[in-house]
């Protein structure tokens, strides 16, 4: 049961809702989800959200054997299956793709909570918004076009492919906003530059810029070159765990922080990722985001492991007047590289790669065997018709030491020789 402007409420009338949905939620899992007995034993749900830590962890492997044993919704689908109203696939980036099945109430609710992290980034009554996101079984196309209708915006359902046709409908249609991942541009960079001649990104009049589904946005010089680029506001609009939600946070138009929206309907906890150890929900603190339905009735989940990774900036109210927690992604367990001790992410590579204007931007890391590994392995690919400079990649490979406090091996690629993305972009390439 949602909250109305949860994301404003007063912390004290939230945890009192908070209590009373936890009470219902957790008599109708232990009831309806034979894979929450099985992975909860002889433990018994808290009578309170206070006592989380004694329960057993849920993750995705848990969720993929379920799936394979029980096909196609696994035993963790606790309502009756007349009542499934909507069925997606997740993308299977980083392992088998799995059926995730809402019933209306889960609609409606995935629907009201994103649109809170979408017009909390600025969208809302007078934009249209083009949503470029797979609308095939992905849950980012179609579910995620359901939060941008839920800001008031007028939304052309648009997805992937035939950038040509979807310059001229931002021409035709005056589009003021676009959705899609933060990798998509690029493409569209390209298409101009090779079928529109004389036409510039930032002619298209687009003011708003809604990214989600890939890390990077908190690379400033990213965020700067995008706007640059295409003179519109960049925001983090859509941040979601498949599984869980499909977006529950945003930043807004006064932060760069990530707003946690969904507090009403959705518990989070931090843990330790190599210990599972609960860590304190408060300012500062960096660890795993562990995620619970409180509000879910075809696949509810209970102390759910997310593999992302967090650090908390912020618990009181904020400058836009929310009362919404606010964190940073810093990268995910799985993506993570262990570099002689040292635990590196994409978005720091990332943020080293944005430092040097004679790159794109685009990069990977390709890694071979499980690790640990001596140095990083980089490729790199050089902006426009950069010609590789023999000092670059040693310069690149400096400021990798001097940042992270790694060492890595960068390579130097022409322009456009690294594949861009329609969907999720993979930036760790894992060669076993």
């Amino acid at each position: 049961m949602l909250l109305d402007r949860a994301d404003f409420a007063d912390l004290g009338e939230l945890a009192a809702h908070r209590r009373r949905l936890w009470e219902t939620q957790r008599d109708y899992v232990s009831a309806r989800s034979p894979l929450h007995r099985r992975a909860w034993g002889a433990a018994r749900p808290p009578l309170s959200l206070e006592g989380f830590a004694d329960l057993p962890l849920t993750d995705k492997e848990m969720l993929r054997e379920s799936q394979r044993d029980h096909p196609p919704f696994g035993d963790y689908l606790a309502a009756d299956p007349t009542s499934v109203a909507r069925i997606h696939r997740t993308s299977g980036t980083t392992g088998t793709a799995m059926n995730l099945a809402l019933s209306w109430r889960d609609a409606h609710e995935t629907a009201v909570v994103g649109g809170r992290a979408q017009a909390a980034s600025g969208l809302g009554p007078g934009h249209r918004v083009v949503h470029c996101l797979n609308y095939r079984l992905w849950m980012g196309g179609f579910t995620d076009h359901t939060t941008l209708e839920a800001t008031g915006a007028a939304v052309v359902p648009f997805g992937v492919g035939d950038t040509r046709l979807l310059i001229r409908t931002i021409q035709e249609l005056g589009i003021t906003a676009i959705s899609c991942t933060p990798s998509y541009p690029a493409v569209l960079e390209r298409t101009i530059d090779e079928h529109f001649q004389g036409l510039r990104p930032r002619d298209l009049g687009l003011r708003l810029g809604l990214f989600g589904g890939e890390a990077g946005l908190d690379n400033p010089e990213f965020r700067r070159r995008l706007e640059a680029t295409w003179g519109f506001a960049v925001r983090n609009a859509n941040y979601g765990v498949t599984d869980v939600f499909c977006n529950f946070a945003g930043q807004t138009e006064v932060d760069n922080d990530l707003h946690f929206v969904a507090l009403d309907i959705l518990h989070p906890e931090l843990i330790d990722p190599a210990t599972a150890a609960v860590l304190p929900w408060r300012e500062g603190t960096r660890g795993e985001l562990v995620l619970t339905h409180m509000s879910r009735e075809c696949q509810p989940l209970v102390r759910f492991r997310t593999g992302d990774i967090v650090v908390i900036t912020g618990t009181g109210r904020a400058r836009c007047g929310r009362t919404a927690p606010r964190f940073r992604v810093v990268g995910r367990s799985d993506d993570m590289v262990v570099v002689r001790g040292i635990n590196a992410f994409p978005t720091q590579v990332a943020a080293v790669i944005g430092q040097f204007v004679a790159l794109s931007g685009e990069y990977r890391i390709v890694l071979d065997g499980p690790g640990p590994y001596d140095f990083l392995p980089v490729e790199a690919e050089l902006a426009g018709d950069t010609a590789a400079d023999e000092g670059l990649a040693a310069a690149v490979e400096a400021r990798m030491k001097r940042d992270i406090g790694i060492s890595a091996r960068v390579s130097l690629l022409p322009f456009a020789a690294l594949p861009r993305s329609e969907g999720k972009t993979r930036r760790v390439i894992r060669r076993n």
